[in-house]
């Protein structure tokens, strides 16, 4: 394919993505406001966010491997349209467990986007190649991350009202489909397929059943109590009877082959710690400028462009230097170790921290997303065959999803645990009873007292570093993983070039006749 073939049918995709990361980050930043109106705590405010990140790690890989055995074109337009549903229901939400429950149709959909954008890069594009269009995939993340909460922002502080915030991503994913159906043209194998259905129930049960402990944990019941030892052996079985499944299945959703290759092996582990530290800076971010720091939804968003700035430029930067070197592990190491730094400063804020350190700080994390994000999918999709890119990039996507998904959860649970004590405390010490303070639910600050909101905001902004203080110690597993990763010269085959010569399939693959998508 031409540079002008791969754009044109890299814009569709892009747009896409655009709609799947707008979901989560226009939602983020306007939840405080949604939740006072609706009802609803700390743990809804996790449960809400983490109810996409669920979705999206439980079927990533189903995509994923679903990409490896029928249309690419048709599964990511299918994606596109759940996304749609989710968004327009989603919009009605009259309570906390409605919202919760469309947004896990929402991460249906975004899952589909994250995993399938992925595949199909590969398919068209070399690895030697893939860098300098990887850097455009970094680059509508960081803008979509950043004008997410902009565009949430206007909408929450305007009169169109919170409902807007999903109903605003729907144009996007009519335009994704109607520029996806003109320029995407791929080849498919067409053969006898078995979907592995068994692996898939018992991979989301596995992951749902942990994330529901460890949100409830220390809220709803003890960490040591009857609860804990029943849901963490129960999810450690359905773990094992998942791994029992994919080793005898026909199409496993994740072959396990693909572990016995030590990159493969270091940079999944590597994406799910990672993954902590990224969801935990696009989502408790915006609580600190709001509830710690006073700011209106639009002026959250403004406030975290260092950090979206960060990840734009060394996305782009990255990926064109590695296109033009063919070297990568130079950025994985240098990103692992500033994402590390990222969150262990801070992990030193406060409610009254001034914000050009603030700003220093989430610019140092945002760097090392960058750097790391999309070139741990490259990292593996150089040491695959065509035939199993789906499921390998997908496995990628997967852990990262999974480290946001269960991050997110229990420093949500942290959160939540640690604003509750310095409430406590601040209002014990003014006197003051805590039903005069929260409440029990996400406040609204520009209505409290000004004695009780200062308490509330030093709760928030002690609560928030400590949050990234918990993510550092995993930041820094991440960067020690990758110092590990031997680097490989990158392929300049991409998949369907593999795929045409023949090296590209497995043995089943080989009696396929390839036919054109219309």
């Amino acid at each position: 394919m031409s540079h002008r073939q791969i754009m044109e049918a890299l814009s569709g995709l892009l747009l896409g993505l655009f709609v799947a990361i707008l979901s989560s980050t226009i939602v983020s930043n306007a939840l405080p406001r949604i939740l006072a109106d609706i009802g609803g705590g700390q743990s809804a405010y996790t449960w809400v966010v983490t109810a996409s990140l669920l979705a999206v790690t439980a079927t990533t890989p189903i995509w994923g491997k679903l990409s490896d055995l029928f249309s690419k074109k048709l599964l990511i337009q299918l994606a596109l349209v759940i996304y749609v549903v989710g968004s327009i229901v989603a919009g009605f939400s009259t309570s906390p467990g409605l919202l919760i429950v469309c947004r896990l149709v929402q991460g249906v959909g975004a899952g589909g986007l994250s995993a399938l954008t992925q595949v199909i890069m590969a398919a068209m594009i070399s690895p030697r190649q893939r860098g300098r269009y990887s850097g455009y995939l970094g680059a509508t993340f960081a803008i979509a991350t950043v004008g997410g909460p902009l565009i949430g922002g206007v909408i929450v502080d305007s009169a169109l009202g919170w409902r807007w915030c999903f109903y605003v991503g729907v144009p996007f994913a009519i335009v994704a489909l109607v520029v996806l159906q003109k320029t995407l043209h791929l080849p498919v194998v067409k053969r006898q397929v078995k979907i592995d259905w068994t692996g898939a129930f018992f991979i989301t049960a596995a992951v749902s059943l942990l994330m529901i402990w460890v949100s409830l944990g220390g809220q709803s019941y003890a960490w040591m109590s009857w609860q804990t030892f029943v849901m963490v052996p129960a999810a450690l079985v359905l773990g094992a009877i998942f791994l029992f499944t994919e080793s005898r299945a026909a199409e496993p959703i994740v072959p396990l082959r693909l572990f016995r290759n030590p990159t493969i092996t270091l940079t999944s582990l590597a994406s799910l710690f990672v993954g902590i530290a990224m969801f935990a800076g696009t989502v408790f971010l915006s609580q600190y400028f709001q509830l710690a720091r006073g700011k209106t939804p639009t002026m959250s968003g403004l406030m975290t462009i260092p950090l979206i700035g960060g990840l734009f430029v060394s996305s782009m930067v990255s990926g064109r230097i590695i296109t033009r070197t063919g070297r990568w592990k130079g950025f994985l190491v240098a990103g692992g170790l500033l994402v590390t730094a990222g969150t262990g400063t801070l992990g030193m804020i406060r409610a009254g921290t001034p914000y050009t350190e603030v700003a220093v700080y989430m610019a140092l994390l945002g760097l090392g997303i960058g750097m790391m994000m999309q070139n741990l999918v490259l990292a593996v999709q150089n040491q695959v065959s065509a035939a199993d890119l789906g499921a390998a990039s997908s496995l990628v996507t997967f852990f990262r999803s999974l480290g946001g998904a269960v991050g997110v959860t229990a420093l949500g649970a942290v959160l939540g645990n640690r604003v509750t004590h310095f409430v406590t405390q601040g209002l014990t010490a003014l006197h003051v009873s805590g039903a005069a303070g929260t409440g029990g639910g996400i406040p609204d600050v520009a209505t409290l007292p000004a004695p009780v909101r200062g308490v509330v905001e030093n709760a928030y902004g002690h609560g928030v570093g400590d949050v990234f203080l918990y993510a550092a110690p995993f930041a820094l597993i991440s960067f020690l993983l990758v110092l590990f990763v031997k680097e490989v010269a990158l392929n300049n085959r991409s998949g369907l070039q593999q795929v045409s010569s023949g090296t590209g399939r497995t043995s089943g693959d080989v009696a396929g006749a390839a036919a054109r998508e219309r």
